[in-house]
């Protein structure tokens, strides 16, 4: 792996940072701006998912423009709007303010998401492709550690503490927009515009000539023609419908654990539950790591284990934490650092089985023909129902009241119908979803269609 295929990847796996750290750096501020801009239930869930849809629009607009001036432009623009976001959050004097860049902070999420996952994979040569794509999931977890310390440690600077936080974010953008000036245009990019010459060379760099450049370009010819192809068919009657079914439905699962509610709100969940601020922060710290740790843990694992059982075993885990995080509230029988060690646990089965498996599971399902296609429908449901979780989470605790102990009772419902809907993914996926480890793509095909 030489230092050209190494810079490239770690510009591009930077949106992955930002990717994690722009959605998630507002959970430490959420408290603060509650009190500062007065939000309602209902502004604050607008205030979180705001982004949130910017990011299911930033999936949906990338793909034309990214086709037309390639990824290398698009993902500087996208930096410049991560930029943009940051400044425009920290300097909000009004709400109205704020949540416009929260959004266009969305629409740079959103793109990255698609872009920078699809840029690594079309600049790595095949013996490396798996552990440089895995790179940008990393970068995601990364990115939200990062946020949740800088939360932590910007907490007592002052009144004005949440601007700096969200300011912060100003940091990797800039490392990002530089970062990206000396990256390689993709060769895939290249070949559909007919730039077949800067495309030999560029493979040629990419993989210190390691691979049959001339058998390269024809393989990405032949990719392009059967991409065509699939425009033309529809998703939605057979033999592609079921499978396409079940990758949204895999998509909505995911989001169904609750897991965008701990992460966005995780220092107001822990301050509900009686924990001081500092506390809370600290807590969702912890949360963080234990994200990490697990991811790693998952990505060794997941080849020997299977996805198929690395997910059901996690979704059984979450349905016992959430159930034992909800009643606890509810019935005061479960209180303090148990709680903190319930959401941990729950961190832990989903950082090493839906964090992991869901996108490797979505990559894979798929026929050859619309795998791209499937595989974005499956992305897409899951944003919007993250978005529409983050929403309403506020809104159904503020039903319940403005004290501390009607909100725990809000909350402990809610966590309670993350179990049950969990359970009912756990029930779907078991029957749906085929083991793939260890299987080529044509085989997965064939079983998908069986």
């Amino acid at each position: 792996m030489n230092k050209v295929l190494l810079k490239c990847t770690i510009a591009s796996a930077l949106g992955g940072l930002l990717f994690g750290y722009d959605t998630v750096i507002i959970n430490g501020a959420m408290i603060d701006l509650v009190k500062h801009f007065q939000l309602t239930p209902a502004l604050q869930g607008w205030t979180v998912s705001s982004a949130l849809i910017g990011c299911i629009l930033g999936t949906i607009l990338i793909g034309r423009p990214g086709d037309l001036y390639g990824a290398k432009r698009l993902l500087q623009l996208l930096a410049i709007m991560f930029l943009a976001s940051s400044i425009g959050c920290a300097a909000a004097n009004n709400i109205s303010v704020f949540i416009i860049s929260r959004f266009i902070g969305g629409l740079a999420i959103g793109g990255a998401s698609v872009l920078c996952p699809v840029y690594i994979s079309e600049i790595s040569p095949p013996k490396h492709r798996g552990v440089l794509a895995s790179t940008f999931q990393l970068a995601i977890v990364l990115g939200i550690l990062f946020s949740l310390i800088t939360n932590y440690l910007l907490l007592n600077i002052g009144d004005q503490n949440w601007r700096w936080m969200l300011f912060s974010g100003a940091i990797p953008a800039v490392a990002f927009f530089l970062m990206l000036m000396v990256i390689r245009k993709s060769p895939r990019w290249l070949v559909k515009k007919g730039r077949i010459a800067e495309a030999r060379k560029n493979i040629e760099d990419l993989s210190s000539h390691e691979i049959d450049t001339d058998q390269t370009i024809i393989d990405i010819q032949e990719s392009i023609h059967t991409e065509n192809l699939s425009k033309r068919i529809n998703l939605f009657k057979k033999p592609y419908r079921k499978v396409i079914f079940i990758g949204i439905f895999v998509g909505i699962f995911s989001q169904l654990t609750g897991i965008g509610v701990v992460f966005y709100y995780s220092a107001q969940i822990f301050s509900i539950a009686g924990f001081s601020g500092d506390s809370s922060m600290f807590q969702s710290v912890i949360l963080g790591v234990t994200n990490l740790v697990f991811t790693l843990i998952a990505m060794s694992v997941i080849d020997k284990v299977g996805r198929k059982s690395l997910l059901l075993f996690g979704q059984l885990g979450m349905v016992l934490v959430l159930g034992l995080f909800g009643y606890g509230l509810l019935s005061g029988n479960i209180a303090g650092y148990w709680l903190v060690a319930l959401l941990v646990a729950y961190i832990a089965f989903f950082a090493a089985s839906q964090g992991v498996v869901v996108w490797v599971i979505l990559s894979e399902m798929f026929p050859n023909i619309i795998r791209a296609r499937g595989a974005s429908m499956g992305s897409f449901a899951n944003w919007v129902v993250s978005a529409s979780l983050n929403f309403f989470f506020p809104v159904v605790i503020g039903f319940f009241g403005a004290t501390q102990a009607a909100q725990q009772i809000g909350m402990s419902y809610a966590f309670i119908f993350f179990a049950f809907v969990t359970f009912i993914g756990y029930i779907y996926l078991k029957k749906y979803i085929i083991e793939t480890k260890g299987k080529t793509l044509e085989q997965i095909e064939k079983e998908v269609f069986c």
